[in-house]
């Protein structure tokens, strides 16, 4: 069982990801439900994004060496890819036409892709290297900063 820091930064993963899906999934019809979708994505991802670099990104990338600091600085790398060019872009597209879809596919493909490496390499990481009172007290801090943005 992955500890409750980890899990809770998976669960938005997960909620993302479905979001993602129903958005992909929408007809050009669709154009009130994909805003609608769309402004769910864009405020979980701020929240996600901010609990990463200001609490678990700080404290993963102390618990070791060069190992992490490769892994933090492309995370945040795909975070800025997503949060300036991929999502304004979106945002700014008529949810109506095709070129919407397409970017959709785009924002899809590279937050999966995204939270798979996380996933896979930087949650197992943190969870060797970080002593479980460490990560008790990221979790401690991502929990309050959550309920202040929500």
């Amino acid at each position: 069982m992955a500890h409750q820091a980890i899990e809770m930064l998976k669960k938005d993963h997960e909620k993302v990801k479905k979001l993602l899906a129903e958005l992909t999934e929408s007809s050009e019809r669709a154009s009130k439900k994909r805003t609608e979708l769309l402004e769910k994505i864009e405020k979980e991802l701020k929240i996600h994004t901010t609990l990463e670099e200001e609490i678990f990104y700080p404290a993963f990338r102390g618990a070791d060496g060069k190992e992490h600091d490769k892994m933090y600085f492309e995370a945040k790398e795909e975070h800025r890819a997503v949060e300036k060019l991929v999502l304004p872009d979106l945002l700014k597209t008529d949810p109506g036409s095709e070129c919407f879809s397409g970017r959709a596919k785009v924002l899809k493909e590279l937050i999966e892709h995204h939270a798979d490496e996380e996933e896979q390499d930087m949650f197992p990481a943190a969870e060797k290297t970080m002593k479980k009172d460490e990560l008790d007290e990221v979790a401690e801090k991502m929990a309050a900063r959550k309920n202040e943005m929500s």
